[in-house]
């Protein structure tokens, strides 16, 4: 039996600003733009990676939520406390600053970590932390 990721979600509260961000800086490739019921949802991946998508979601699509649920995501939004994604690079420093030149909020310069990667970290304009790494040695 094989399993494979197919499709992680990441809550952006401004699609556009997320796709001038994945598209425009990071250049992953637009894959599909959905709007529903006042929502939109945008698939991006990477070309080098066709059976993966990140789908940059509304916070809180769900329609079971209350408006309280939304301020709270929003509040941990707003604070960068919701999880992001780690992207392998085949070079973290020319990623960085390639970001960085692009204007990304920077949360950590590239570094040897102990558990064997080269990595840095940055913030999305929706406050979420994207990693860099590639493995040392």
């Amino acid at each position: 039996m094989e399993i494979n990721l197919a499709q992680c979600f990441i809550a952006v509260d401004d699609h556009d600003k997320a796709l001038a961000f994945y598209r425009d800086v990071l250049g992953l490739e637009v894959r599909n733009d959905v709007g529903f019921e006042g929502m939109r949802w945008v698939t991006v991946g990477s070309p080098a990676q066709p059976g993966v998508d990140i789908v940059l979601e509304p916070p809180l699509a769900d329609p079971n939520a209350t408006d309280s649920d939304r301020r709270a995501v929003a509040e941990l939004m707003a604070k960068g406390l919701l999880r992001g994604v780690i992207f392998r690079t085949d070079d973290v420093d020319a990623t960085f600053e390639r970001i960085r030149a692009a204007g990304g909020d920077v949360l950590q310069e590239p570094m040897d970590q102990p558990y064997g990667v080269r990595d840095c970290a940055f913030r999305d304009p929706a406050g979420n932390m994207l990693r860099f790494s590639r493995p040392r040695g």
